[in-house]
């Protein structure tokens, strides 16, 4: 319950302003931290960044579910073999996203070598405007998996330097000569037309170039990461692509080549089913022309062996019935021979290799649109696999997808075959009874009638597949690419990074941050008293007030100082009439002051004390009581004997004014040393002699001021105790931690310290957060602050 009281307290003393005030102090810390902060953004941004421009470029790609690009082969659209892949959008994204097809334009366009200028503070790269080119000739894996830099330097108007990357001295060379290097044989040449005509390269030849071959890879990832590939919308097939780079020029001229590129590979898919079906043709063409060589052949052997030169008409009018049905057989069989030789090709094909397209146009058979879309998943395939691997799931199924649908055009065409046999026979029984009324017809006639169905079967077929031939041949030469650009590339003016507000704004937090941590740590930290704020509210002594730091804290404070701490003595002299009312009037008021370890100013508040005191009159008696360490005569001028001698003498009461000294500098103020320091201390405070002494000098001042020794290291202080009217507990701020504020407060809860109050010494009044008000105010406190070198009077 008392711990939950206390949490209550703590929360209600709790103030924002406070706490506000603790960081608002140390405002020139945050005004120097983020000035340097603001400084080392810019010295980043000036020398150490690089600015990167955004180009974009737009192209329309085709998506037959959004509409795609107007075809411009619209003429040939009754050319069934013309009828390609379905397009979309999403897959076009990703094939724009391949690091393959990156990779063929970081080739191409050499974005693996840079040039870099040499600069006097940071190297810049050179695109277009480099004074030379060189040309690699051996272009091989290891060139593409080099990491190589060497710097070339003007010579003269002919010859150049070659250094290598440690800067040793590789020859002088001249333009145009073949070199050996690590990268195999290169060339350097002349580009005067190249230099950009602002840097005036022409009439100044000197130049110095560093040359960087650095991984393929490497280049590629670097482009990869830079580049973005999006559509516009999801109800649109246009899409949109940026890459930032340092040059602008280079990105312009990559976004360029990467669509032309894109296209290319594009066409040259669409062209791969035409030149499968293109050469599948070809070979049936070979084949069929000698088939049909050797059916004209027959015929001509017939009519010479029989010596016939036209069939007579006679069998015209009997064979005239059965003319539609030989019309029929005719057809059947070209149909049967087609699904024959597609048998045998789907027999002989492998899971990869692309079906002729639109050979057959089979009423009531769906073989064609199978063929269609078989080829269809091929492409599919072959193309997702330049960005993925064959185990992919994607891949898998439409492998599986490819298997089934070539199983179920087997058995289409199986079918159909057999649908065309049964028709062929119910034909066959049909010309069998023309036939029978055809008896009378010559068997000459009968036989040649054979040999010339065959050769107008294979004349048939070798018609059909010759149009086939040039319907490929067209689509082969007017393949329309699969993307049209809208938008050529073009790069921003204004570089898109380093941002530079953010950078700034980023830069001026951080500095702001950094003092505050620092602060925050080491309030965090620091157990150290600072402010009365620690002590009031933490322990039930009375607290009698704060006396800022001094310049001079051995010496005495000059009675007519109007400095800080002369004012706040004054304050405590008030505070301390106020307590020592109830003392008879006559006797002299008893202040002992102590402390809880040396070093906390109980001796300067006790010698300054006493001066304030008799400043107002009173006759004041300063007393050094801390006989184990007397401190006394760092401020005043004191004779060696004092209390000491005199307890451990027989000398009466009234002698001690032999020990007694008056000081100068004070009209009513007397001094009475410790004295010599003996070996037995505390036996001595105890000796009757004590009361002796204090019952004569409360009789002959107005105020003792006792300085006594610390509480928590000897049981001196205790001993005498009962001789005080009030006990001044000094606690020295940045000196005593806050958990000895344990020690004034049982002492005050066991009332082992009469009247007791405790006092802030050595404060900064700068950090009093609003309670160092009337310290400090006056003429001789502006000379004192002006009369600070200016560090002081900031860090004060």
């Amino acid at each position: 319950m008392n711990q939950e009281i206390n949490n209550q307290e703590e929360g209600e003393n709790f103030s924002i302003r406070e706490e506000l005030d603790k960081y608002l102090i140390h405002w020139y810390w945050f005004v120097i931290s983020a000035t340097i902060v603001l400084i080392s953004a810019y010295i980043y941004i000036r020398y150490k960044t690089e600015p990167a421009y955004k180009a974009n470029i737009t192209i329309l790609v085709k998506d037959d579910k959004k509409g795609g690009m107007n075809s411009e082969m619209a003429a040939f659209s009754d050319l069934a073999l013309l009828t390609g892949a379905k397009s979309n959008v999403d897959n076009e994204v990703e094939i724009l996203k391949s690091r393959t097809l990156v990779e063929n334009v970081v080739k191409r366009l050499e974005l693996n070598v840079f040039y870099i200028a040499q600069g006097r503070v940071k190297e810049s790269k050179v695109y277009k405007g480099s004074p030379i080119t060189v040309e690699f000739l051996d272009k091989n894996k290891k060139f593409y998996e080099a990491n190589y830099t060497f710097n070339i330097k003007s010579n003269s108007a002919t010859l150049f330097n070659l250094v290598n990357e440690t800067d040793e001295l590789i020859g002088a060379f001249k333009y145009g000569a073949l070199i050996n290097t690590k990268l195999g044989y290169i060339k350097v040449n002349k580009n005067l037309d190249e230099i950009e005509p602002n840097k005036k390269q022409h009439n100044n030849p000197d130049f110095n170039l560093k040359v960087r071959v650095v991984d393929l890879h490497a280049a590629v990832n670097s482009i990869q990461s830079r580049l973005t590939v999006g559509a516009i919308s999801k109800t649109t097939s246009v899409i949109d692509l940026s890459l930032n780079d340092a040059v602008a020029e280079e990105a312009e001229d990559f976004l360029n080549m990467y669509v032309q590129m894109y296209n290319e590979e594009a066409v040259a898919d669409k062209n791969f089913i035409s030149l499968n079906t293109s050469n599948f043709i070809n070979e049936r063409l070979k084949l069929l022309s000698v088939e049909l060589d050797d059916v004209e052949k027959d015929v001509e052997n017939f009519k010479e062996v029989h010596k016939l030169t036209n069939i007579s008409s006679e069998a015209d009018a009997y064979s005239q019935s059965a003319i539609e049905y030989e019309k029929e057989i005719v057809e059947t069989d070209i149909k049967t021979r087609i699904i024959n030789s597609m048998l045998d090709f789907l027999a002989k094909s492998t899971a990869k290799e692309l079906l002729p397209h639109n050979l057959i146009n089979l009423e009531g058979s769906s073989a064609a649109q199978l063929i269609n879309e078989y080829n269809m998943l091929l492409i599919e395939r072959e193309r997702l696999l330049k960005s993925s691997t064959i185990s992919n799931p994607v891949i898998v199924a439409l492998d599986r997808k490819v298997a089934v649908i070539k199983e179920i055009l087997k058995e289409d065409l199986i079918r159909y075959k057999v649908t065309l046999n049964i028709k062929k026979e119910n034909l066959k029984t049909q010309e069998d009874k023309v036939n029978v009324l055809r008896s009378k017809i010559p068997r000459q006639e009968r036989e040649f009638r054979i040999i010339k169905r065959q050769q107008e079967i294979k004349e048939a077929l070798y018609l059909y597949l010759l149009q086939k031939r040039e319907e490929t041949a067209i689509s082969l030469a007017v393949t329309e690419p699969n993307a049209k650009v809208i938008d050529v590339a073009r790069a921003d003016k204004k570089p898109v990074s380093p941002k530079k507000s953010i950078i700034y704004l980023g830069a001026f937090i951080v500095g702001l941050l950094i003092p505050f941590g620092v602060i925050y740590l080491r309030d965090l930290l620091d157990t150290k008293i600072k402010s009365r704020l620690d002590i009031e509210g933490k322990v039930k002594v009375p607290f009698l007030g704060d006396v800022p730091n001094f310049n001079s804290p051995h010496k005495l404070i000059p009675p007519a100082s109007r400095t800080s701490t002369a004012e706040a003595m004054r304050i405590v002299r008030t505070n301390l009439e106020f307590m020592l009312n109830v003392v008879p009037k006559g006797i002299a008021k008893t202040i002992f002051v102590t402390s809880t370890f040396t070093k906390e100013g109980k001796t300067f508040i006790s010698a300054n004390l006493a001066g304030t005191l008799s400043l107002s009159g009173s006759k004041v008696l300063l007393i050094g009581m801390d006989i184990r360490n007397p401190k006394l005569d760092e401020y005043m001028q004191v004779p060696t004997q004092g209390v000491t001698n005199f307890l451990a003498s027989t000398k009466k009461p009234e002698e001690l004014d032999n020990y007694i000294v008056k000081i100068n500098e004070f009209q009513n103020l007397y001094a009475l040393s410790a004295g010599t320091i003996p070996p037995n201390p505390a036996e001595l405070l105890m000796s009757k002699k004590v009361n002796e002494l204090f019952e004569y000098l409360k009789t002959q001042y107005d105020y003792i001021v006792v300085d006594t020794a610390p509480v928590s290291l000897v049981t001196d202080t205790l001993l005498i105790a009962n001789h005080a009217d009030t006990f001044i507990y000094v606690a020295r701020a940045n000196y005593l931690d806050k958990r000895m504020l344990a020690v004034p407060d049982r002492l005050y809860k066991e009332k082992k310290l009469p009247n007791m109050f405790i006092l802030l010494n050595d404060t900064n009044w700068k950090n009093t957060y609003g309670y160092g008000y009337g310290y400090g105010y006056g003429v001789d406190f502006d000379k004192e602050q002006k009369n600070l070198p200016w560090f002081k009077r900031m860090f004060k």
